[in-house]
């Protein structure tokens, strides 16, 4: 059991670090700091055999809750009641020491969680292979990717049979296959009756693995209950944002993860538009939508390519196209001019978060812009299906009279 009662984590931000040295004087009058409240007011609790999802947007106080639940971080306010072990899967590099090997990690991970070494050697070759990490499990951890120290700290977690366990969004490093089986697990643990509390961006696994959601908002409680229900009340205040962003001065810079090209071209606007040709942020699977791109040429006579990417919520490419593969000669423009270039298409994804990364280049495929993950958009579904998309396969089924016992199908007559 998980009981969270009032929680609230105050910071004080400081313009520079000196004036923290400065308001210790007890002379000063005027304190030279802000207060922010990273969490207010937080109270919850989850059964056992419970899985609890919270949700929403960057910054709204989901990592700071779990960090105090785990008890890494104290509330400023409030208490946190935990029956039973607690293993715990936060950010990347948190409980690992760099300069230990993976094994021996794994049995002081164990040691910490008050299990002996015997028994955590016990549970070894079940860590190692669900971790698939190799003869790395040997090596120093600081010479592991990403991806295999997730895979190994979240079988560490599992493996120690913890009455609750809490993950963080670190399972988005993690690659598909090893996703799928994080999911599985969910599953499992979830009829084992093992408490979870994890965060996801992940609409779509939070409406699968949740029995109850809690949605986050500015360190408040904005929403809680059915998991439909608080994703509907997240989308509201996602597609609320957008159209605010929609009616305001549009930054000068798209707010691109990556950037790069020799900047020949400028790309700027990109835009998810729906079929009534308002920008989107939400569409349904199957929804007719148009990527557009704007391009503005600053250099000498260019004959361009642009093209679209569409990753999903781990980085991997799902669907890719461009002018050239399309076949649509562009043309060449002289600096000062405006291309406008529209992707259009039914958007047969599974119900997942992706991104849309947009470029323009060179026809031997340099770049004059490139922006990676420049807009974040959900798809949402009535319909299961498993992968990324949707193909909406017919079925047709015919039953085969089973041959008389004793014969000889494959007989040929002389």
């Amino acid at each position: 059991m998980l009981l969270v009662q009032n929680v609230s984590k105050l910071y004080r931000l400081y313009r520079t670090p000196f004036d923290r040295i400065r308001e210790l004087n007890p002379f000063s009058k005027e304190p030279l700091h802000t207060d922010f409240w990273a969490l207010r007011d937080i109270s919850f609790s989850v059964d056992r055999g419970e899985i609890v999802s919270l949700v929403g947007p960057n910054g709204c106080g989901k990592s700071t809750l779990l960090q105090i639940i785990s008890g890494i971080l104290r509330p400023t306010t409030g208490r946190v009641v935990t029956r039973g072990r607690l293993a715990a899967l936060l950010e990347l590099g948190a409980g690992f020491n760099p300069e230990f090997t993976g094994r021996e990690n794994v049995l002081i991970n164990g040691e910490i969680l008050g299990i002996t070494r015997s028994e955590m050697l016990g549970h070894m070759k079940a860590i190692e292979a669900f971790a698939e990490i190799g003869d790395y499990i040997d090596r120093p951890v600081k010479e592991y990717s990403s991806g295999m120290y997730v895979r190994l700290a979240f079988s560490t977690a599992i493996h120690v049979n913890p009455e609750i366990l809490i993950v963080d969004e670190a399972l988005a490093v993690g690659d598909a296959v090893f996703a799928n089986r994080c999911i599985r697990k969910f599953e499992e643990l979830r009829e084992k009756k093992t408490t979870i509390l994890f965060v996801s961006h992940d609409l779509g696994l939070v409406k699968q693995l949740s029995h109850r959601a809690i949605f986050l908002l500015n360190g408040r409680m904005e929403a809680e209950g059915e998991p439909k229900d608080v994703i509907n009340k997240y989308i509201g205040v996602v597609l609320e944002r957008q159209k605010a962003f929609d009616q305001a001065d549009r930054p000068a810079l798209l707010p691109a993860s990556n950037r790069h090209g020799d900047g020949l071209s400028e790309i700027t606007g990109v835009r998810l538009i729906d079929a009534s040709g308002r920008d989107c942020a939400v569409i349904t699977s199957g929804d007719a939508v148009t990527i557009r791109i704007s391009v503005r040429f600053s250099r000498e006579r260019a004959t361009p390519m642009v093209g679209i990417l569409i990753r999903n919520r781990i980085g991997m490419d799902i669907y890719g196209t461009n002018t050239r593969i399309e076949q649509v000669e562009l043309g060449q423009y002289e600096p000062g001019e405006v291309l406008e270039v529209d992707f259009a298409f039914e958007c047969w994804l599974t119900p997942h978060q992706y991104t849309i990364t947009a470029a323009t280049q060179y026809l031997d495929g340099s770049s004059h812009d490139w922006l990676d993950d420049v807009i974040t958009f959900d798809v949402l579904s009535p319909r299961i299906a498993a992968g990324v998309t949707d193909l909406r396969a017919q079925i047709h089924y015919r039953r085969i009279a089973a041959a008389p016992v004793g014969s000889n199908e494959n007989a040929t007559v002389a």
